[in-house]
């Protein structure tokens, strides 16, 4: 790891005694102007404990640990860690920062653009931004950084290290202090500047990481009726792949599943299945039963499906969720990979055919948080006719949307030919992943990879070399740094995130839900005042949960929950009010849509305590916290 200046945070803190015999109020103190949205500072380092203002201080907060505020004296803040708690004592307020937002960011893979500059202040970063040689000037900022040559009046306090840092396998803290929404000086597209505090938290995740790096491929097959004539050509490529690597280095560290769908086998008994994991993703010495299985895949539906779009999100689901992508817990896959083979396009979420509620961003969120990156090849035949494949295109581009690129493949008049040599060099690409990462030559050169799978491969192997090395984020008191990369916007360079606690997701799990169920009944659904009175009775309910944090007095739905608001973005659920309601019915149909697939979204991951982290040992369940991307709040 790089750092432009190097600096000492405290890791540890003493062990704390009990709280003083200060009052303690029941709830820390509301932002100015909210109902249920609490102050929060952080610590800076070394943070000192009082029992009161201007006592001795009796034990040590870590950097950067996120506490409620309870009471504040004239230079002290009485904090505690948990909302539901009571106050642990007194800071002086020079030692804490102000939290506004509640809010984080995330490193994206570097793959593809320049290490993010991390500037003393705002007009540092902006001169950057606005340099008219702006490439020059980044690689020769982060040149002299990783030499140790930058001058302090340059003001780069840190630049992002090389590798990639995953905040879903090893969470780190990079708390955004403040923001401002601008535009990109490169394209005047809306960019954020933000002003971050970093840390890595001491507390690691997920299981050990190989000494070697290997591959984990499930496709996913199309199986129905109309993938007769194209299924064998699938076969075929894999089939030639797998035994060019078989018995050597390669071939024992890639390593492939099957998984095949169909449709709704109710609506259509003949189709004998919906989704079916034919062989399960292990590591094999022997890759006989891998071809077997790829043989029996060939054997397709006797029945047509229910209308030409097929369940391919329910076949895509399964590979991600029955996936043992951990190998038992022992050594997981280090390269993660879905490759999705159809000729239609996915059911929409709302077709009385499709299994399940989320959608393709839902899917494709799901599959970022485990490292699986999704790849669809899709046969555009005759018979789907431009309109459909236009849909499917649009869909399965959506879904494969990572590292700043997407792995669509259409294949031209469903040829069988291309779609087995688009499957060779697939696969191909993804072995040479593992043979450069071994030190070995890749069988296709970087002018024969396309250029996607190539920043795929750089990715994956940076991803590799984070987890291995342990990389950690640049810890750095604070620095301004910007959303998208410096010198090319179309590439996003950190993530803004929502740090949202167990019993956030509830309570916004708890209120779609009865948005829908009352969506759902069609009484007073277009009468726009009525409808929001039968909401208002809702949250009042739910307000009589102590942990359901809901404003009983908003004026929109969005308002309800006030831990949403004051962020740099929006959605029509955030802005919905009892006159936009009325106005337009596709609107409120779209709407509704989109929150069915992420109440459906958010209940899987609120059933997963994997992906839930304690800030501090002992924390409540309720107040375990998970870093949501923007694009999947409501």
């Amino acid at each position: 790891m790089t750092f432009a200046r190097s600096l000492t945070l405290a890791l540890a803190f003493a062990t704390l005694g009990p709280a003083g015999p200060v009052a303690a109020q029941d709830r820390p103190l509301l932002v100015e102007g909210r109902q249920t949205v609490y102050q929060r500072v952080l610590t800076r380092p070394d943070a000192g404990l009082h029992e009161m203002p201007g006592g001795q201080a009796r034990g040590r907060y870590p950097a950067f640990q996120p506490l409620y505020v309870y009471a504040r004296e004239p230079g002290w803040v009485q904090v505690g860690r948990s909302v539901a708690g009571t106050p642990e004592g007194w800071i002086p307020a020079g030692e804490v920062l102000p939290w506004r937002h509640n809010i984080v960011g995330a490193f994206t893979n570097p793959a593809g653009r320049a290490r993010s500059i991390m500037f003393d202040t705002e007009d540092q970063l902006r001169w950057l931004l606005n340099h008219e040689a702006v490439r020059e000037m980044q690689g020769g900022l982060i040149g002299d950084a990783d030499a140790g040559s930058l001058e302090p009046a340059r003001g780069v306090l840190a630049v992002e290290p090389g590798e990639f840092i995953d905040i879903g396998q090893r969470f780190y803290l990079m708390p955004i202090l403040d923001f401002i929404e601008d535009f990109h000086p490169v394209n005047y597209e809306p960019n954020l500047l933000m002003e971050v505090a970093t840390l890595p938290l001491n507390a690691q995740r997920g299981g050990s990481v190989s000494g070697t790096l290997d591959a984990g491929i499930v496709f996913v097959f199309d199986t129905t009726q109309s993938m007769d004539p194209f299924i064998a050509s699938t076969q075929q490529a894999i089939e030639q792949i797998v035994r060019r690597i078989e018995g050597t280095d390669i071939g024992a560290r890639t390593n492939f599943g099957v998984v095949a769908f169909r449709d709704n086998e109710q609506a259509s008994p003949g189709l004998e299945y919906r989704t079916r994991v034919l062989l399960p993703l292990e590591r094999r010495d022997d890759q006989t039963p891998v071809i077997a299985t790829i043989r029996a895949a060939t054997e397709v539906a006797v029945v047509s499906s229910p209308g030409f779009n097929e369940d391919s999100v329910a076949g895509v689901e399964d590979a991600i969720d029955l996936t043992d992508w951990t190998a038992r817990g022992t050594d997981p896959f280090d390269v993660r990979m879905v490759i999705l083979v159809t000729d239609a396009g996915p059911k929409s979420p709302n077709d009385p055919n499709a299994r399940s509620e989320i959608g393709v961003d839902e899917l494709r969120a799901e599959a970022e948080r485990q490292n699986i990156t999704l790849l669809a090849l899709h046969l555009r035949t005759p018979t789907g006719g431009e309109a459909q494949h236009a849909y499917a295109e649009e869909q399965y581009r959506r879904m494969t949307r990572f590292f700043g690129n997407e792995y669509y493949y259409g294949i031209p008049d469903g040829s069988p030919r291309l779609l087995q040599s688009e499957v060779e060099e697939l696969v191909t690409s993804i072995t040479d992943i593992v043979r450069r990462a071994d030190g070995q030559a890749p069988e296709l050169s970087d002018e024969d990879t396309r250029p996607e799978l190539r920043d795929l491969g750089l990715a994956l192997q940076l991803a590799y070399l984070g987890a291995v090395e342990g990389t950690q984020a640049p810890s750095v008191v604070r620095s301004w740094v910007t959303e998208k990369a410096a010198e090319d916007p179309r590439m996003l360079a950190i993530s803004p995130r929502l740090l949202v606690t167990r019993n956030e997701m509830a309570t916004m799990y708890d209120l779609i839900g009865e948005l829908l169920n009352l969506a759902a009944r069609g009484s007073d659904a277009e009468d726009g005042t009525a409808f929001f009175a039968q909401v208002r009775d809702v949250v009042s309910r739910m307000a009589q949960n102590p942990d359901r944090l809901v404003n009983v007095e908003a004026a929109s739905l969005g308002g309800a929950l006030e831990f949403l608001e004051g962020l740099p973005y929006r959605t029509q659920f955030m802005d919905m009010t009892p006159d936009r309601w009325e106005q337009s019915a596709m609107t409120r149909r779209g709407m509704i849509d989109s929150l069915r697939q992420k109440h459906t979204q958010y209940g899987k991951w609120l059933r997963r305590p994997e992906i839930w982290t304690a800030l501090y040992d002992g924390a409540p369940d309720g107040e375990h916290v998970f870093a949501m991307p923007f694009e999947v709040l409501p």
